[in-house]
């Protein structure tokens, strides 16, 4: 596959790590263990491990939950962002590599579209629900679904 198209897939998993910190990691997990992407043989083989994809699967569904509580912190904060980076550097490299591109460029650029898909996710999501009227719940749920379906996008395309 191309480099630069590998990269760009890296991006975009980055960035639905951004909407949701926990849904990226557990689609990478699911695309490793259904054979979507190889990872055999790599350091980052573990990911389509029944551990990973357990562990992963049930934080995705708790964050679903999580998110509509109302103490739950804006991702936009240290510590979720810092989660958010770190899991874009993972969920970018483990792409990377499937891909046959640079671990560390797959990681740097996950780690970017992170940072973007935090940033634009949240100031998307509440404009939109001041400019709608709406309950956050109102835009928060398409919201997993969109990136359920990005994630599931990006995995596809190898």
């Amino acid at each position: 596959m191309n480099p630069g198209a590998v990269l760009l897939l890296g991006f975009g998993i980055g960035v639905v790590t951004g909407l949701r910190s926990m849904t990226a990691p557990a689609v990478v997990a699911w695309a490793a263990h259904l054979g979507w992407i190889h990872l055999a043989g790599s350091s980052l083989a573990f990911m389509g491990s029944m551990g990973a994809l357990g562990v992963f699967t049930v934080a995705a569904l708790a964050e679903f939950v999580t998110d509509q509580l109302p103490h739950t912190p804006a991702r936009t904060t240290a510590f979720p962002l810092a989660a958010r980076i770190a899991i874009g550097l993972l969920t970018g490299a483990c792409l990377a590599i499937a891909g046959g591109a640079s671990l560390w460029m797959g990681g740097l650029v996950g780690a970017c579209g992170a940072v973007a898909g935090a940033f634009g996710g949240y100031y998307a999501r509440t404009r939109l629900v001041h400019a709608l009227n709406l309950p956050d719940i109102a835009i928060a749920i398409p919201e997993d679904l969109i990136a359920v379906g990005l994630g599931l996008f990006f995995v596809t395309r190898f």
